[in-house]
């Protein structure tokens, strides 16, 4: 695996309340990542962009909704997300404030 190739499994981190108190809690971190990424992918991108040590990943592809634009019906796209678990004394912090 190539770093361009680890730099496009990452799409974007989910910050949500699940997500927070997944964080607090178990030390696992959500994102969603490219729908053909493969765990050992997504685990050397966390690698490589936060500089921390990856315990285990969680994948799962989540389909998307149906929605109705007057008398369209249409479809969103699927997508997957991934929980990524840090080994004990590792944190990444998105906020990135002082």
């Amino acid at each position: 695996m190539n770093n361009e190739r680890l730099m496009n499994v990452l799409l974007a981190p989910l910050v949500s309340e699940k997500t927070t108190r997944a964080a607090d809690l178990a030390g696992q971190y959500g994102f969603r990542v490219a729908t053909d990424a493969t765990k050992r992918e997504i685990a050397r991108a966390v690698e490589l962009l936060f500089d921390v040590k990856v315990d285990a990943v969680q994948v799962l592809n989540v389909k998307g909704k149906n929605k109705r634009h007057g008398q369209r019906l249409g479809k969103r796209n699927d997508w997957r997300k991934a929980y990524v678990r840090l080994e004990a004394g590792q944190d990444i912090d998105f906020g990135g404030g002082a």
